[in-house]
Order: C-alpha cells, then sequence, then structure tokens
C-alpha cells in the first residue's frame, strides 16, 4: 500500500505568494504526494478579539489578537487560484483546507480531489455537511477529540454523502511531546470505526511519522517550512526540506519492507539457502554397506545435500557406497 504523503504548508508562506510556489518546489522535491496549504478569510474564521495559542504566543508574541496574526498570513482567492495552477504545473497535487464558508466554495470551484477538514471544525455541524455534500473524499484530522466525537463527525460525513473517509489520529500541540503521541490511538480508531487511518504529525523529528506508516498508515500529513527559524506560529514544528526528503524515503523504504505479509524466501534470500543450512555429512570415512549411526553421521554446511529434518530417515540406512569424511550422504 502506497503512503499518501502530504507536505502541510498551511501558512508557512508568512502571506508570501512566491514563498509559497518555493514550498510546492520544495515539496515535489522531496516526493510528497500533496501539498496542503489554509484557506481562510480571517474576519470569517475568527472573532477579533480572540486570544491566541499559547504556542502561537511563544513563536509569535502575545502583544496581537489571533485575528491580527492570521490577517497577515491571508492568502487571496486569486492567489490561490494561481498557486493552484503552479501545483499543476509541477504534478504535486494541491490541496488547501477552508476554514469558512465562502472559502469551500472557492476551493470547490478549483476543483480539489479531496478534501481535508481540520481538528478544530470536527464539532462544526454545519460545515461537516457543507463539506460532505461535495460528495468527495475527506480525510478527517482529530486533534484534541474523543473517540465519540469522531463517531459523531464520521456519521455526519456518511450521511451527507461523503465519499471515502480517511481519518488521521492527531494530536493538536505545536510541536507535540512525543508522550503525547500516543500512536496506537490510530489502530483504536481503525478498529472502532472501520475506515482507513492516519496520522497528523506535529512531533519535532520525523520518527513518530515513519512509526505510524510502519503501523499500517495511509495517510501521513507533516508540516513544512523553508526555514524554522522564519518569523509565524507553525515553523518551529515544521520540518525544513532535507527533513521532509529523508521522512518521504524513509516511509517509501518502509512500504516496501511491510510487503504483503506471506512469509515465504524473499528472491534476494534463495541463493543463501545452501551457504546458510546444513546436510547431513559423513562424520568419518564409511564404508559401502556400512549402517549409518550417530557414530559415523553428523551435520554440517552446505545446505545442498539431505535436510538434518530426515535425520531419523537415514540412520540405520546402509550406505550406498563409499563415503569420504564430510562428503555429503546420499541415499
Amino acid at each position: 500500500m502506497k503512503v499518501f504523503v502530504i507536505a502541510e504548508a498551511g501558512i508557512n508562506h508568512n502571506g508570501s505568494l512566491a514563498l509559497a510556489k518555493k514550498l510546492v518546489d520544495e515539496s515535489k522535491a522531496a516526493g510528497a504526494d500533496c501539498i496542503k496549504f489554509q484557506t481562510f478569510i480571517s474576519k470569517s474564521l475568527v472573532t477579533k478579539n480572540a486570544l491566541k495559542a499559547e504556542y502561537q504566543k511563544q513563536q509569535t508574541g502575545a502583544w496581537e489578537s489571533q485575528y491580527d496574526m492570521l490577517k497577515k498570513y491571508e492568502l487571496s482567492f486569486d492567489e490561490f487560484a494561481e498557486l493552484s495552477k503552479y501545483c499543476t504545473d509541477k504534478n504535486i497535487e494541491f490541496l488547501s483546507t477552508a476554514f469558512d464558508f465562502e472559502s469551500i466554495e472557492f476551493l470547490e470551484s478549483l476543483g480539489m480531489k479531496r478534501w481535508k477538514i481540520p481538528s478544530g471544525e470536527i464539532t462544526n455541524l454545519p460545515y461537516l455537511i457543507k463539506i460532505a455534500k461535495l460528495r468527495k473524499p475527506v480525510i478527517l484530522s482529530t486533534g484534541m477529540s474523543t473517540m465519540d466525537e469522531i463517531k459523531n463527525a464520521v456519521s455526519v460525513l456518511k450521511e451527507n454523502g461523503a465519499g471515502e473517509i480517511t481519518v488521521l489520529h492527531c494530536t493538536t500541540e505545536y510541536p507535540t511531546p512525543f508522550g503525547n503521541v500516543n500512536l496506537r490511538a490510530m489502530l483504536s480508531i481503525k478498529e472502532e470505526l472501520h475506515v482507513k487511518v492516519g496520522y497528523s504529525d506535529h512531533t519535532k523529528g520525523i520518527e513518530a511519522a515513519i512509526a505510524a506508516a510502519a503501523l499500517g498508515a495511509s495517510v501521513i500529513e507533516k508540516h513544512l517550512t523553508l526555514d524554522k527559524n522564519m518569523e509565524g506560529p507553525d515553523h518551529k514544528a515544521s520540518l525544513e526540506p532535507w527533513e521532509m526528503k529523508a521522512m518521504v524515503d524513509s516511509i517509501r523504504n518502509i512500504e516496501l519492507a511491510l510487503g504483503d505479509g506471506i512469509k515465504r524466501p524473499s528472491e534476494s534470500e534463495k541463493k543463501n539457502i545452501c551457504v546458510a543450512r546444513k546436510s547431513i555429512v559423513a562424520k568419518r570415512n564409511i564404508k559401502k554397506g556400512e549402517i549409518f549411526t550417530e557414530e559415523n553421521l553428523t551435520v554440517k554446511r552446505p545446505g545442498n545435500g539431505i535436510s538434518p529434518m530426515r535425520w531419523f530417515e537415514v540412520l540405520g540406512k546402509r550406505a550406498i557406497r563409499d563415503f569420504n569424511e564430510d562428503e555429503l550422504i546420499e541415499l
């Protein structure tokens, strides 16, 4: 199964279309399948007096409101249209999370293949219905959620016509401490809801994402930045391009390593069977007609003779010819 890797650019373009295009270039170079942005109209997303999250205060200061911060990172619809075309030209899937109805309608006009619902909207019933009625595949992030909230959201999506639903385990903290990741919750979601699952990773580094791929994630989402030291709320919890490439390469290796689950000798190891296994051989010189016993037989490499699993079948038989010490026994 190929893991669908989403490079989450989010607002790491810092309000610059040129930087957004650079993030597209780096996502493609890293081997990601998709790059995801965030499309919003600040006045429709947040009240003008809403406070920032603690991690946002730490990264951008506490002096401005969440509205003022987001307004700086808001791209216009025209810029997103240009960005979508740029992704097509670069042969990487364009995806953006919408945070308001007007943005949903605009992104739908761009013909996105799928929809990504962020963790903060999982309890937004009108929003879930709006997305579901577009009848396209949906990726649902579940940060801050209980299992019941996830079940309710998935039910709403299904009842209103959503396409295939993939549920991402997620922890909404930037960066997420490893002790709060709880990757096994991804498996619990799969067992409880019988849906495809994945992981949206906000930890530092790439280990958790790679582990999720090994556990069977069908989607991995990870933030990408051009430089972790840039101004903005999400850069510190993001990967730089070289790290994103290392993550994608590791995930692709995990895909190969998981295989089909059938236990059998691989093509690469078949040539080593006779080198590593053993055969029944003469412990000493044996005369024709002599009875094979534990005193004149032993087991040694190579493994291209009679298997030691036939040991008791060989004992008691008579030698059909003379055998020299270490010679493979024949019956």
